[in-house]
């Protein structure tokens, strides 16, 4: 289905959950920006809400995250303390001119908090923004996940809840960290479904330690059979330099790049096969599912969350490490607790690092997220982009990309390339390579 060009995929490319991406972040842009960007927002203006909880009862070994361990209760209680206080400090800064549609919990765990505590935490939010037609998202850590916390997202009206679920073999569930016998996400879902969450989205990962097709197989079999709505198929990036958690697996026995890609095309056929719609190449919906329909509708986005039928171009993170996507503006909030705590309570607001959004990045923004969401991306707002014929003509020779007029698409075979090729629009990578993950 896919043919692998080893060339193509030789250099790391970013995400591109946001343009300019989080590498582009710097400490010229903070608080007093993220203050005035809030104050000037439109009245009337479509809000998103993000919250992150930096937590977790056991620290996964391949994790990205902001994360630490949940073993004192009074870290966390002045956590959250200080997570009201900035909520109630955005509000006063909005005056009222916002209108909240979606709330999305994230971390970390949000389930490592108590079902009380993140009652009270909905609650705040709740208090403080005006909300219409209300959204609620929960990230959840199965392993640790009862019947208390399924009772109060059922009573709290959240509809969407996305469990790490990674792989199901027992032996590289022991190489990362992460055991959580099959039964335990089938409890998981089944409290799901009984208390009325009509979403469910599966996070599982290829590119493992001990991984081949055949344990990936597996994995897509007992995934296929609990049928959850959506589902993220994600390449494990191994960056210990990054990450010193990650030095516990052992590197010797990840898979190579064409093992890698080799897993993505079968995941890929597999969960198509069974009746998933593919959301790029590496995320999947049933077609009645609102993100399903916005790929088959032309209206997929791009967010800190990845792929979302969400089109609100405004999103105020909250918490240590959360970004805020403001009018011309990226900010993001101090990721260190303690410093994030005492920016909180004071209270001021909590940006620390950012980057602002010129007129050229919004243009090439537009372009990246049309090609990785897959929509025809026009050139014509680029003016001449001559220099970029050449480069782009290794894609477009090999039948993975292709040109209509002035109009850029990626091919069905280009697919795991979307990033590379999204990348020859960022002009932000000469000057700065960042750290990325491979792009499949």
């Amino acid at each position: 289905m896919w043919t692998y060009h080893p060339d193509l995929l030789a250099r790391p490319a970013p995400r591109y959950t946001s343009y300019p991406t989080a590498a582009e972040f710097t400490d010229a842009v903070g608080a007093l920006d993220q203050a005035e960007a809030i104050r000037t927002l439109p009245r009337g203006s479509n809000i998103s809400l993000y919250v992150h909880i930096p937590f977790c009862r056991d620290i996964c070994w391949y994790c990205g995250c902001n994360t630490g361990r949940v073993n004192r209760t009074h870290r966390v209680a002045d956590y959250l303390d200080a997570l009201g206080a900035e909520i109630r400090t955005v509000s006063e800064q909005l005056g009222g001119r916002g209108t909240v549609s979606r709330i999305a919990f994230g971390g970390g765990s949000p389930n490592a908090i108590s079902p009380i505590d993140f009652v009270r935490l909905l609650d705040t939010l709740l208090v403080n923004f005006p909300v219409d037609n209300l959204e609620l998202s929960v990230e959840l850590d199965p392993r640790s996940f009862g019947e208390e916390w399924a009772v109060a997202l059922g009573k709290s009206g959240v509809s969407r809840v996305s469990l790490g679920v990674q792989t199901f073999d027992a032996a590289i569930q022991q190489r990362i960290g992460r055991v959580q016998p099959t039964d335990t996400i089938r409890t998981a879902l089944a409290r799901l479904r009984r208390h009325g969450i009509g979403s469910v989205n599966f996070d599982l990962m290829y590119g493992l330690p001990g991984q081949d097709i055949a344990i990936l197989d597996a994995t897509l079999d007992e995934t296929i059979m609990l049928r959850p709505e959506r589902i993220a198929l994600f390449g494990y990036a191994h960056v210990p330099h990054m990450l010193p958690r990650q030095r516990r697996i052992d590197a010797v026995t990840l898979p190579g790049q064409a093992e890698r890609f080799a897993m993505a095309a079968h995941g890929y056929r597999r969960l198509v096969d069974a009746g998933y719609v593919a959301v790029g190449f590496d995320h999947f919906a049933l077609p009645g599912d609102p993100l399903a329909q916005a790929v088959m509708a032309g209206r997929l986005h791009r967010n800190f969350q990845g792929f979302t039928e969400d089109n609100c171009n405004t999103l105020i993170g909250f918490g240590a490490s959360a970004i805020s996507h403001l009018p011309n503006l990226f900010v993001q909030n101090q990721k260190n607790g303690g410093r994030y705590r005492m920016r909180a309570s004071a209270p001021t607001l909590a940006g620390s690092r950012g980057v602002r959004i010129s007129a050229e990045d919004q243009i090439r923004g537009t372009i990246i997220e049309a090609l990785l969401c897959g929509r025809a991306a026009d050139l014509s707002s680029l003016g001449d982009y001559s220099q970029l014929e050449g480069p782009l003509a290794s894609f477009v020779s090999r039948g993975l990309a292709r040109f209509d007029g002035r109009l850029l698409s990626i091919s069905p075979p280009g697919l795991p390339y979307a990033r590379t090729v999204a990348m020859l629009f960022d002009q932000h990578r000469a000057l700065n390579m960042g750290s990325f993950s491979a792009a499949v």
